[in-house]
């Protein structure tokens, strides 16, 4: 499958100045004509009218010239002008008039109609910088109450196109459709709840938009093609050796979730490393698993999972055992290292080991959640959660490692700046353990080959297919288990490897 690529703004901006075409409609227009199109598939039969909603700026132009189309096409239409001020650019004007000399209504208050077909958000658009004025805040509550579908004209109105954050207040679409490319804020953080079924049109402008994008959607379409059915003539040698190291006293379950989903996700032999001096001597749900000392347990090892469970000494004058001894020498090694959980946050509080880090020239994964990554980044989770994509793609550059960042639309960030966004997985993830689950299966596939950035990003696709599974057969969002999403992710990975997406 062909990468759908995903644009910051910045980028958006580089492709209009190199989209815009010389001769014919322009992008606005085109625009427009594409909005009108989507209201026309999304509209109500109640006899009511479709009501566009038209703001001051260039997403109101595009609401113009849907307006106008749509009346072109026999609808009854009404335009909310949010604004006294005349349209900024000529097709919007112009649209504007066509749309008034055809018998079209304007009006500047919500209409009093009991029963409306659709409504089209043309209220704000890609340009958003601060959070919506007072006027527009209502507007936007009306939208979310009328009661109709709502088609979002680019980006819903309130929602942040470079971070998927609420500015104060946002449209709840049905449906957004986005032109030029996506953008990344419609696919993470609060994306996600705003923008309803997303659908793209490129508006002519593909090449531009590959030119320009470093980032694209990960999709189980995408990944599914990158591990292959497994051959007849094979053992268990063939699929590696995965260590697991962590779970100190009272926090054992961590190490052997994530050792189990290793195990389930295909890994041909799996060691569990635990730190805990009452560490059980076996694991009787799956006794497959193997239970070591943690120089037992690495020894063997092609690939190390390090952290789950692993503790913190309470004391910042004494460091645990596994922050003085076993952590420094895993960073000093040549395996491949998925670093989770307290490996993240003894990082983050241990400037020498970070240095070590950034330093190793074998592949490193890293999968903080926003909290560990604002502890990874001097910051915290709010800061983290302001710009999710940036901080990222600086953990990947400060630590020149592979990174997810964990939550609503997880962000893999690569050390060269390229960067991919999820959209698999739903609430049910926000789980204990499930995090656990996730970096056991990134060390199984690292296990079978894959490389560094392919084994992040399948497995973060798998992790979230795998929790979208179990919601559609009802178990979840609601009490969703990590041991549930390991189990799923078994099931999936073998459709996937045989072709069955």
């Amino acid at each position: 499958m062909k990468p759908v690529p995903v644009l910051t703004p910045d980028e958006m901006r580089a492709v209009e100045a190199r989209a815009a075409p010389a001769s014919g409609p322009t992008l606005m227009e085109r625009a427009g004509r594409a909005a009108a199109q989507s209201a026309r598939r999304l509209a109500s039969d109640t006899g009511g009218p479709i009501l566009v909603v038209a703001g001051p700026g260039n997403n109101g132009g595009d609401a113009w010239v849907a307006a106008e189309n749509l009346l072109e096409g026999f609808h009854r239409v009404l335009v909310l002008e949010a604004s006294a001020a005349e349209p900024k650019a000529p097709e919007a004007r112009a649209a504007r008039a066509a749309f008034a000399a055809r018998g079209g209504t304007i009006v500047r208050e919500w209409p009093d109609e009991p029963r409306l077909a659709l409504v089209v958000d043309g209220l704000l658009g890609l340009g958003l910088a601060r959070d919506v004025d007072p006027a527009f805040r209502a507007l936007i509550e009306r939208i979310n109450a009328s009661g109709a579908p709502v088609l979002a004209i680019d980006v819903p109105s309130g929602l942040d196109s470079r971070t998927g954050s609420i500015r104060g207040a946002a449209v709840h679409a049905t449906r957004t459709v986005t032109f030029l490319a996506h953008k990344v804020g419609l696919h993470t953080a609060d994306g996600p709840d705003c923008c309803g079924a997303i659908e793209c049109d490129d508006l002519g402008a593909g090449a531009a938009v590959a030119a320009e994008a470093h980032g694209r959607l990960l999709t189980p379409e995408l990944a599914a093609p990158w591990l292959a059915a497994r051959r007849r003539n094979v053992h268990k040698g063939d699929f590696g050796t995965l260590a697991v190291v962590g779970g100190q006293r009272g926090m054992v379950g961590a190490a052997l979730l994530a050792a189990r989903a290793g195990l389930l996700a295909g890994a041909g032999r799996v060691y569990a490393g635990l730190l805990g001096a009452d560490a059980p001597a076996v694991d009787l749900v799956h006794p497959e698993l193997m239970l070591r000392s943690v120089e037992e347990a690495v020894a063997s090892a092609r690939v190390v999972v390090a952290g789950p469970g692993a503790g913190r000494s309470p004391s910042a004058t004494s460091a645990s055992l596994f922050e003085r001894t076993v952590l420094p020498s895993l960073l000093a090694g040549d395996r491949a290292l998925v670093l989770d959980a307290d490996a993240l946050n003894v990082l983050g509080a241990n400037e020498s080991l970070a240095s070590l880090l950034a330093r190793r020239p074998a592949a490193t994964i890293l999968t903080p959640h926003p909290a560990e990554a604002g502890r990874l980044l001097g910051t915290d989770a709010k800061g983290v959660q302001g710009d999710r994509l940036g901080a990222a793609l600086l953990l990947a550059r400060r630590f020149h490692a592979h990174v997810v960042l964990k939550g609503a639309g997880s962000l893999c960030a690569f050390p060269d700046g390229r960067w991919s966004v999820n959209t698999t997985g739903n609430p049910g993830l926000a789980s204990p353990g499930t995090g656990d689950v996730l970096a056991g299966i990134i060390g199984a596939l690292l296990c079978q080959g894959l490389d560094a950035e392919h084994a992040l990003q399948y497995a973060v696709c798998l992790h979230g297919a795998a929790a979208d599974a179990c919601v559609a057969r009802g178990t979840g969002p609601v009490g969703l288990t990590a041991s549930e999403v390991a189990v799923q992710a078994r099931r999936l990975l073998n459709a996937w490897t045989a072709g069955v997406v």
